[in-house]
């Protein structure tokens, strides 16, 4: 096993056990000067969970509060300093019930000997000591401390000039780590070179080790940083499941060539696979890890990284590479581009340069083979939910008031159940300057400005290739004070497009569209506060009222094509915006008056503990600009809109928010009977989640998702503390209404009363070894196919954990998971 530290994060290794215990073992490799004194009561702090809300939680960090107190600490001195550079320049101090000295300069000290010398304590009933030749020999429950270690052995010999000695039937325990172990026989061959027979290493308690890690010999060399071992195995429960004939490992941070962790699993569309890491060590600042990988259904595949870091560029390659795939194209939506090819591969390039100062040059390039690839290898548990693939290449720069980039955006559809169609245009290229100035306190300038080649290789109806010219100015104002705000601001926006020459095919009859329009907005709100008491609790109620008029006069945009734009989803902050639409190909036309009022409860630390807010947009002329295919609406107002969040202490959180349409739509939708409706007077979207905290380390999620014509969703999870050591893990999604087809075969929104996703498992958590089986069931793309999949995870505390991508699947599905 091997390490390969500092360009980025470490790979845990196999090889880490055994590098702390003999590291250990010679003498000063473990330096803890600035590291609290253990003592026999001493406990872990407790976890910090994660606060309610969070979209992710990060790991919990390992910790060891189920273990019993550091067995060896019966003898643990914790007056002795923890400065070990004071060895150099202390006196060795000698105590003892009794000296006796034949000749000058041999002493046989007897009872209780004490032998003492800055962060160094050696105690034994017997130690004979010769001054001329500096040789001992301790005898007799001989007791060993250091800063970062404690030792004991049945005899114990060898000299201080030179540095050198043999211990028999030892044992020993790290004191800033749970590491101890022991070995039959060890040899300080010189300060940088030792050996050990038949050793081993845990991170357990003493005398009850469910893992263990035992090498027949261990050698280490200081000089290199380079340990040894012959005939290891990795036992659990005193049972070999891995064995290693013969491998290095690092002694500290210098990187070295050698086997990574092996990674293995299945795949419904590849079968069984494993991956052999093998890293390449080359120089300081650049590395390699080549992986060769079989797969039992398709055959074998090479894989690689290489990593590299210079004063002004860093950067990483990636490459997947199968020359002969064995496996069959299960195209079964009909969108396979793989054309009948056996190759496959995955290139991934990323690479940032500083080019000069506030100048920076930075790419991502990634691409695979065809659309087919991650359903087919998809080696964790997230790889076949990739639907597309981003690269991009640009050169940014930025001043005090300015920023600019140039470069071009690539895609790539790689969703199996999805045609090339739906891959957005290529902006080949793509240019932005942007300038925001400050004219004083109160007032600013700038202009937002975006050039476009907009390019389509897979291009659907009406996807015609072109370019594109936006131009945003705009002056801004800022007047306010303590309860109250008035944010006046005037723009104009110039779009221009150039259409290839063959646009009429696309229906388009003109070549260069333009749209010129002016924007007109005036922000303005009250904040008004007053102390109130709430279930014994003095919060600050806020009332803040306000009022936004936006005015966009109508501007025909119907002969202009949808490079990148898309109807926004309406939502609170939707009230605020000049744009309902995202892009530069649509511009709203508007002559709106948003009002809205919010309520917040405050704590004494200005923590947010209960928000309400509810508006709506009145609209005083008719909403003409709209997407393709979509009438123009002559609303007076609309959707309203209402928000609640509570969480008046960190046991339970509620989110919830509600939109009711007061129109009547002017597009019908076809029902399950395929006759057209015409919709409104109704919900249009609601929300709830609650999130309870359940016995400190444990949560329970409840969700309701309600966007109609969209979907009607279910998501309950749970994470429930049976006892210390066991949780129990559940997930369940549940679609009461869903896109599904009619009678007639058409695409309708109605009660499909089906499972999306099911999940349920169990954690185990000890002193040393902490385990996650979990079965899933889950829909795994657009065609409604399931899947089911087993996973199981084992992690040796501070060794690592075998098959990681449990934990990640639990953080992203359970929210508030740990």
């Amino acid at each position: 096993m091997t390490s390969r530290k500092s360009i980025l994060p470490q790979r845990r290794l196999l090889a880490v056990a055994a590098a702390l215990f003999v590291s250990g073992i010679a003498a000063d490799a473990v330096r803890a000067e600035d590291a609290p004194a253990p003592t026999a009561a001493k406990r872990e702090a407790p976890v910090a969970y994660c606060p309610l809300g969070s979209f992710v939680c990060t790991p919990r960090p390992i910790n060891y509060n189920m273990c019993r107190p550091n067995a060896m600490l019966d003898f643990y001195d914790p007056t002795i300093t923890k400065d070990t550079t004071l060895r150099d320049t202390a006196v060795t101090n000698t105590n003892s019930i009794s000296v006796e000295s034949t000749e000058p300069n041999v002493y046989h000290m007897m009872g209780g000997v004490r032998l003492e010398r800055a962060d160094q304590l050696l105690r034994a009933d017997d130690v004979h000591y010769n001054a001329d030749t500096t040789a001992y020999d301790a005898q007799g429950n001989v007791r060993y401390q250091e800063a970062g270690m404690l030792m004991s052995a049945d005899h114990l010999t060898g000299t201080t000039n030179p540095n050198q000695g043999e211990a028999d039937n030892v044992r020993y325990q790290m004191l800033q780590s749970r590491g101890n172990g022991v070995a039959a026989h060890g040899t300080l061959l010189d300060p940088m070179h030792s050996r050990m027979h038949l050793a081993s290493y845990s991170t357990c308690d003493v005398g009850s080790h469910m893992w263990e890690f035992r090498a027949k010999e261990i050698t280490l060399n200081k000089d290199t940083g380079v340990g040894t071992a012959r005939s290891g195995t990795m036992r659990f429960k005193n049972i070999p499941f891995m064995y290693l004939p013969y491998f290095t490992f690092p002694l500290d941070d210098r990187r070295k060539s050698g086997f990574l962790y092996p990674t293995f699993g299945s795949s419904s569309h590849s079968g069984l696979y494993l991956g052999v890491p093998y890293y390449l060590n080359l120089a300081p600042n650049y590395d390699a890890t080549v992986e060769p990988r079989y797969y039992s259904d398709r055959g074998f595949m090479a894989a690689g990284e290489f990593r590299y870091l210079f004063a002004r560029t860093n950067g990483t390659i990636n490459l997947e590479y199968m020359p002969h795939d064995k496996g069959p194209d299960d195209d079964i939506s009909g969108t396979s581009d793989r054309g009948g090819s056996k190759q496959r591969y995955l290139i991934k390039f990323a690479n940032s340069t500083s080019i000069a100062p506030g100048w920076t040059f930075a790419t991502s390039i990634n691409r695979a083979s065809d659309n087919q690839y991650f359903r087919d290898f998809n080696n964790d548990i997230f790889g076949a939910a990739t639907g597309l693939l981003s690269s991009n290449a640009y050169i940014y720069g930025n001043g005090k008031y300015w920023n600019t980039s140039f470069g071009a955006d690539s895609y790539q559809n790689v969703d199996a159940g999805l045609p090339n169609t739906v891959a957005p245009y290529k902006r080949w290229p793509r240019a932005t300057f942007n300038v925001d100035y400050p004219i004083n306190r109160w007032l600013t300038t700038g202009i937002a400005t975006e050039a476009v080649a907009f390019r389509k290789s897979d291009a659907a109806d009406r996807q015609v290739d072109g370019d594109r010219l936006d131009l945003y100015p705009f002056l801004a104002a800022d007047f306010q004070g303590a309860s109250w705000f008035v944010r006046p601001k005037l723009a104009y926006r110039y779009t221009g497009y150039q259409l290839t020459s063959d646009y009429q095919q696309f229906g388009f009859n003109e070549r260069k569209p333009s749209r010129s329009v002016p924007i007109a907005s005036v922000d303005a709100g009250l904040i008004f506060d007053k102390q109130t008491n709430l279930f014994g609790t003095t919060y600050t109620q806020t009332l803040e009222p306000r009022l936004y008029y936006l005015y966009v006069p109508y501007r025909d945009q119907s002969n202009q094509p949808i490079f990148d734009t898309n109807a926004m989803s309406f939502d609170f902050w939707q009230l605020f915006s000049p744009n309902r639409f995202s892009g530069a190909d649509r511009q709203m036309d508007a002559n709106n008056i948003t009002a809205a009022l919010t309520t917040r409860l405050l704590d004494d630390g200005g923590v947010e503990r209960v928000s309400a807010s509810i508006g709506q947009i009145r609209y005083l002329t008719n909403q003409r600009v709209q997407m393709p295919g979509v009438l123009p609406t002559d609303y007076s107002g609309s959707d309203y809109i209402a928000q609640f969040a509570v969480q008046l202490n960190d046991l339970w959180r509620v989110n919830s928010s509600y939109q009711w349409n007061p129109n009547t739509s002017k597009q019908g939708v076809l029902n399950e009977q395929n006759q057209i409706i015409y919709e409104g007077h109704d919900t249009d979207l609601a929300t709830v989640q609650v999130q309870r905290r359940i016995k400190g380390d444990g949560i329970l999620n409840f969700s309701y998702r309600y966007r109609r014509n969209v979907m009607e969703q279910f998501d309950t999870s749970v994470v429930y503390p049976v006892s210390e050591r066991w949780r129990a893990l559940a997930r369940w999604v549940f679609a009461r209404r869903d896109i599904v087809p009619n009678v007639a075969g058409n695409q309708v929104f109605t009660f499909s009363n089906r499972t999306l996703e099911a999940a349920v498992g169990v954690e185990y958590d000890s002193c040393c070894v902490a385990f996650r089986l979990l079965g899933r069931h889950y829909v795994r793309d657009y065609t409604r196919s399931t899947t089911n999949a087993i996973m199981f995870e084992v992690e040796f505390k501070g060794l690592g954990s075998l098959s990681p991508q449990t934990g990640t699947y639990l953080r992203r599905a359970i929210l508030g998971y740990q």
